[in-house]
């Protein structure tokens, strides 16, 4: 099998000690990247659920390479993640949503002292025992002794109805978490232990909070709450927690009055308000040397405050919402998390990005007014490619087999929009057999029945890069009507569209000609034909594996035409909610169609017959057909009222679902597979690439592999022909730990690899005196070149023109 389209974003990032490395939290493992090549170099893999945070065990040696992860699965664990090995591991038994370490060298770095034991602050949810049942409070920030793997008994930092994300400070000191209006901060002991007692403190605000961050070295804590508002504590724990000097913070600010701005009984001196975002603060960071705040939201804009003036520097344009930022041991490297499933390391302090660790982009998140216009997953089966639509109004093509991003298409020329509603969707993509054709089709919507159009567009590409270009723009292709679906003609540039207001179009690609003046005019899609049955909407639409029959429905039936000549051949069967999907089954006789609605249903169609071979009444999210076969597969979901309590031994939920193959001459499914997310999910049979996979002489080669992306963007390719499934051995594209810190040595380092020598292009290149001599006098080595007097005096020469003297 392969696995892939993990989300590098679910957590914050963090650097290796010699900031060569990032450790990103991906699925259940701990993808490690290069900084320098943006390249994987390995995985940490032995989480059986999410890994929720990985912190580095830091050292002023910059050689340790060992560090501590928690996951949903109820383990923390510790790595050698340069191996990589798996040292140890904690069984807590409960699923950890946060953990942080603040005290983690303590004594052990110090000559002559004995280690300490380490302990981590962790969040975890317990819904089987909550202390207080009425208020079903099942986050626990509780304490965890490391060294002896286990719970410190009994002690029970703080209840939450849910899980909250634990922030800690740089010096180790302090650590908190907010919950709704209220900030908790605990200062952590000296000399840690089980029965050390953690002092608590509290600070205030009329909003909910959504971030916090603790400054390196002084008594100042930030926290962002969902207005987009920034607030700044001065001097925070000094009753409660410290009895230090003051000296630091007054300098700081210049009292105006007794603790201005703050709240109540609040334990702080003063507290200061910043406002610029828009919206919620994702995040907020101060800079290795306090001097400066970093803050992101949803507008794309990473913005850098001056502490003291609060004067403000941006980051814009990085095109997608912010959610996390982190500092590495470096002060020239900084990464910072989009939601788009994409990490930027940046330069600083000129925060230019250096470098991009690109996922796969994660849903769009699609409000309700485009309820039923998500265009779901496009493939390229040939080349094992899937085109996902994106909220920036582009469509990426990602490599199921290489796990990697191959390229992006901007459909829609829109600059990133922080605001929640989305005017323009792409929501239908279609690509031809070869993949190097595309079209598109974006909705926008109006605005009190004014400005709202549908837009079909057609692209073509001629490398296997994926680098389209528009060809032919069609504004309102079918009038004021939305398209159903569009599908290409499996051997010719023909593309068929369909409509809900009852007609379909069948398009076709206009060769380039010459005019009379020599001038090749432009080539583009024009409609060919137009029909319709009965003024019916037409709800999809598809061509046959040879192309000569184009299937469309009608509603509740299926309508067989012929493209070239577009005349109606026959009509078939009829079913009880309007048809949403038509596939062909390879090169065979039969369709599948499939229903949705209150009455939905799966349904064979045999085309000699003009008959239905055999249904059923479930609901199908997807099907796929084997090419020159008679087997295909379906993705259908379970209903709420399907959904049992354990099946299989694996609990389900609705949303699941299961994923049949059949064969058109059996109505038993030939094989089952229980999946989760099914709904939205997508299904295809991809053509193996034999040059993708090693040779493997104990068992044949698939002619066909199955891939199932889910709702959340992730995937899995299998063989559905074999019952026992085997990783799949194939070429990923990782880079190699070696490679960046071994670098270049001898001769190389200095002066680059030398070209390569080939002796006879040496010999068949000939020397052609050149006319304009004076162009090329300064090309060469320098060592090579005559001295500067001679060059000189040629240089001028050549400039001045001759003349023959007269005399008289």
């Amino acid at each position: 099998m392969i696995y892939g389209g993990k989300s590098y974003v679910s957590s914050p990032p963090t650097f290796s000690n010699d900031a060569k490395r990032l450790l990103i939290c991906s699925g259940n493992t701990v993808s490690v990247f290069s900084t320098s090549t943006a390249l994987l170099i390995t995985e940490l893999e032995g989480h059986k659920a999410l890994v929720t945070s990985v912190l580095v065990v830091p050292s002023s040696s910059k050689v340790l390479n060992f560090c501590w992860t928690s996951s949903l699965d109820g383990t923390i664990r510790y790595w050698d993640f340069v191996v990589p090995e798996l040292i140890k591991t904690v069984d807590i038994r409960l699923p950890v949503f946060s953990m942080v370490i603040p005290n983690f060298l303590s004594k052990q770095d110090e000559e002559g002292s004995k280690p300490t034991d380490v302990f981590a602050y962790i969040s975890v949810e317990d819904v089987n025992h909550p202390s207080d049942k009425s208020k079903r409070l099942s986050g626990k920030i509780r304490k965890c002794n490391l060294t002896t793997s286990k719970l410190a008994a009994g002690v029970i930092l703080k209840e939450t109805a849910r899980p909250q994300f634990i922030t800690s400070s740089p010096s180790g000191e302090f650590f908190g978490i907010q919950n709704k209006r209220t900030l908790f901060i605990w200062k952590v002991p000296a000399h840690d232990s089980e029965f050390a007692l953690v002092k608590k403190m509290s600070l205030h605000h009329t909003k909910n909070f959504t971030t916090l961050a603790f400054h390196p070295n002084q008594s100042i804590v930030a926290a962002g709450d969902i207005t987009g508002r920034i607030l700044v504590w001065r001097g925070f724990g000094k009753k409660t927690l410290t009895k230090g000097s003051e000296q630091a913070n007054e300098k700081l600010v210049q009292y105006v009055d007794e603790r201005a701005g703050v709240r109540g009984e609040d334990d702080a001196d003063s507290c200061s308000t910043w406002h610029w975002h828009s919206s919620g603060v994702k995040f907020l960071s101060f800079s290795s040397d306090g001097a400066y705040l970093y803050s992101g939201g949803n507008e794309g804009v990473l913005v850098l405050w001056q502490l003291d003036t609060g004067k403000r520097k941006f980051l814009p344009r990085i095109g997608s919402p912010l959610l996390y930022f982190v500092h590495s041991p470096d002060p020239t490297l900084s990464a910072i998390s989009c939601a788009d499933n994409q990490i930027q390391v940046l330069q600083m302090p000129s925060l230019e990005i250096s470098k991009s660790i690109a996922g796969i982009k994660l849903p769009c998140s699609f409000p309700d007014m485009w309820s039923g216009l998500s265009s779901g997953f496009t493939f390229d089966h040939s080349a094992g490619l899937v085109a996902l639509p994106t909220e920036n109004y582009r469509i990426q093509f990602y490599s199921l087999f290489d796990d990697v991003g191959i390229s992006e298409v901007q459909i829609c020329e829109r600059n990133h929009q922080p605001s929640d509603v989305m005017m323009v969707v792409v929501n239908l993509v279609a690509l031809s057999l070869d993949g190097s054709l595309m079209s598109t089709v974006e909705t926008r919507l109006d605005e009190d029945e004014v400005g709202g159009f549908i837009c079909l567009k057609f692209w073509a590409s001629e490398t296997q890069k994926k680098d389209f270009e528009l060809s032919t723009i069609v504004y309102e292709p079918h009038r004021d009507a939305a398209i159903s679906a569009i599908a290409f003609h499996p051997r010719s540039k023909m593309v068929v569209s369909s409509s809900y207001g009852g007609d379909f179009k069948i398009w076709v690609h206009s060769k380039t000609t010459e005019s009379k003046d020599g001038v090749r005019e432009s080539s583009g899609w024009v409609c060919h034909s137009v029909g319709s049955y009965k003024g019916k909407s037409m709800t999809a639409a598809t061509f046959s594996a040879d192309g000569s029959i184009l299937a469309v429905a009608a509603e509740t039936v299926i309508t067989l035409w012929d493209p070239d000549r577009n005349y109606l051949v026959a009509v078939v069967g009829e079913t009880y909610m309007p048809i949403a999907n038509l596939t062909f089954v390879g090169k065979s006789e039969y369709i599948v169609s499939t229903s949705q609605g209150s009455r939905p249903q799966l349904s064979l169609w045999c085309l000699s017959k003009l008959s239905r071979t055999w249904s059923y009444d479930f609901w199908v999210e997807a099907v796929a057909c084997m090419e020159d076969e008679s087997l295909f597969a379906v993705l259908a979901v379970f209903s709420e009222s399907s959904v049992s309590t354990e099946s299989q031994g694996t609990p389900t939920s609705s949303g699941d679902g299961i994923i049949l193959l059949f064969d058109v001459n059996v109505p038993v499914p030939v094989a089952t597979w229980l999946v989760r997310k099914a709904k939205g999910g997508g299904l295809a049979f991809l053509q193996v690439n034999q040059s993708s996979l090693k040779e493997n002489s104990s068992s044949g080669r698939p002619s066909a592999l199955l891939a199932y992306i889910n709702r959340d963007h992730e995937y899995v390719v299998f063989d559905p022909l074999t019952q026992e499934q085997q990783e799949l051995n194939v070429h990923r594209k990782k880079g190699s730990a070696d490679f960046e810190e071994a670098g270049r040595s001898g001769y190389a380092s200095i002066y680059g690899e030398l070209p390569h020598f080939d002796p006879k292009k040496i010999m068949q290149a000939t020397i052609v005196p050149s006319e304009r001599p004076w162009e090329t006098i300064f090309n060469g080595p320098s060592h090579a070149l005559p001295p500067l007097t001679k060059l000189c005096s040629a240089f001028l020469e050549s400039l001045l023109e001759k003349r023959t003297a007269s005399t008289g």
